[in-house]
């Protein structure tokens, strides 16, 4: 599922309080980079946060969902993305700090 435009705009205005930032599309959907680390995607209408094992239980709590996909042999599962919950889109300050836990997992977790 591509990543949605006008979506991919409005996340990157939200984001604009953390400074220069990095992006770029890949596999259909669209990345954000805080240096060299990769902390948040865009797939379809779904902006996905890098996790942790520290931050993974906080979206889990909230029902969140990991990032996944098919293949022939089923639906992979990838756990260091969930999915942001939407309340973060009515609250800027929330968004950064989420946005902003992402970063900093994402040089402690994901590649």
């Amino acid at each position: 599922m591509s990543a949605s435009p006008e979506f991919i705009e409005y996340v990157k205005e939200l984001l604009i309080p953390l400074g220069e930032l990095k992006e770029g599309k890949f596999f259909g959907g669209f990345a954000f980079k805080s240096g060299s680390k990769q902390f948040a995607m865009i797939m379809g209408n779904t902006l996905y946060f890098c996790v942790n094992s520290k931050t993974r239980p906080k979206y889990e709590a909230l029902a969140m969902e990991p990032f996944s996909y098919s293949t022939k042999k089923g639906i992979v599962n990838v756990k260091k993305y969930y999915s942001a919950p939407e309340e973060l889109f009515e609250n800027n300050e929330q968004f950064i700090e989420w946005a902003s836990e992402a970063i900093e997992s994402a040089y402690n977790a994901c590649s």
